[in-house]
């Protein structure tokens, strides 16, 4: 009896990426598209609807960006693999897809035969990385790139490790935009957090939330 397919999901804000990446992937033996996402937020809920195996997941899309995306999908569907797909090779796309915990990355020149073994490779749990991406890896290694923190499991008011984390960059004086470049993700995805962490904490302005963060440790260092 032969193995299922692998349900591969696309993520990209670009209709004619989204619909050349389908036909592509219907064409690969061992292969079943579940669909095509505009943006993180759609990619988040088609996974669970398509209950699909692998997302091909483009970084920089409106709304809600792919490391963000990845980000969710890490906490709420583990068992997705993400295959970054983008145009960008940069330090910031590369580790930051990675943090976030895709199992891939590739650039968007990538050809049929090198997406179809990434997505083998990643569905068995390996890593998939074209050599872009290794050397990107490599460079912060070597550079001595400190690994993600771990994140604290006791945190107040139910807030996540990312809101406490943009709650401690809140309160040594950055802005929105200063947040989002440091966490590398969209300026709407910050804001997204702040309203969230200032309802959980119940913050009617951002006096407030830095005078919350420093009652409770959560200042960043």
């Amino acid at each position: 009896m032969s193995a299922p397919p692998t349900r591969v999901l696309v993520a990209d804000d670009q209709r004619v990426v989204r619909e050349g990446l389908l036909l592509m992937l219907g064409l690969i033996e061992g292969v079943e598209p579940t669909g095509a996402a505009a943006d993180g937020e759609e990619a988040v809920r088609m996974v669970a609807e398509t209950s699909s195996d692998v997302v091909l997941m483009d970084l920089r899309m409106p709304r809600c960006d792919g490391i963000e995306a990845t980000r969710r999908l890490a906490d709420s569907a583990p068992r997705v693999r993400v295959i970054a797909l983008t145009t960008y090779a940069d330090d910031a796309s590369v580790l930051g897809a990675l943090r976030a915990g895709a199992r891939g990355f590739l650039t968007k020149d990538a050809g049929a035969d090198e997406i179809r073994e990434a997505i083998e490779r990643v569905a068995l749990g390996d890593v998939a990385l074209d050599e872009t991406a290794q050397g990107r890896v490599v460079e912060a290694v070597a550079g001595g790139d400190p690994p993600p923190s771990e994140p604290d499991p006791e945190l107040p008011d139910d807030l996540t490790p990312r809101e406490a984390e943009v709650l401690g960059l809140i309160a040594h004086g950055l802005s929105n935009n200063e947040i989002a470049e440091r966490l590398v993700v969209s300026p709407a995805t910050v804001k997204s957090h702040v309203n969230h962490l200032f309802a959980k904490i119940g913050a009617r302005d951002r006096a407030q939330a830095v005078a919350y963060a420093y009652r409770n440790d959560l200042a960043a260092g």
